[in-house]
């Protein structure tokens, strides 16, 4: 399993569901040691989800930021939808989302605008 550097206080409120990257955000991919993605600070991030569904999954959630952060990130630095949301669900995993609640949400970050 993969690691992220520890980082307290790492993003604040941007506006409305978005926050804000205020420190690095480094994150091993694959494994502990292996290569690495830093989601650089400032960079704005959101954790989009329905409204319909935020009963289930809370935007605000902690579990969900640094996933979310990383993911977005990966997608602006041009990684490709899939492989971005693999390591989105890695990095759920580490912050302790469950396996079916994981799994719904890689399903939602894989197929968002397939093309």
């Amino acid at each position: 399993m993969s690691a992220y550097t520890a980082a307290a206080a790492w993003y604040e409120l941007a506006e409305g569901l978005r926050y804000r990257v205020t420190v690095p955000l480094r994150w091993e991919i694959g494994r502990e040691g292996g290569p690495a993605v830093t989601v650089p600070p400032g960079f704005v991030f959101d954790v989009s989800v329905p409204r319909g569904l935020r009963w289930i999954v809370s935007p605000r959630d902690a579990r969900y930021l640094k996933a979310a952060a990383l993911h977005d990130w990966l997608l602006e630095d041009g990684w490709a939808r899939v492989t971005a949301a693999a390591v989105f669900n890695e990095a759920l995993a580490a912050d302790g989302v469950g396996r079916l609640r994981r799994l719904a949400m890689w399903l939602a970050v894989s197929l968002w605008r397939w093309s």
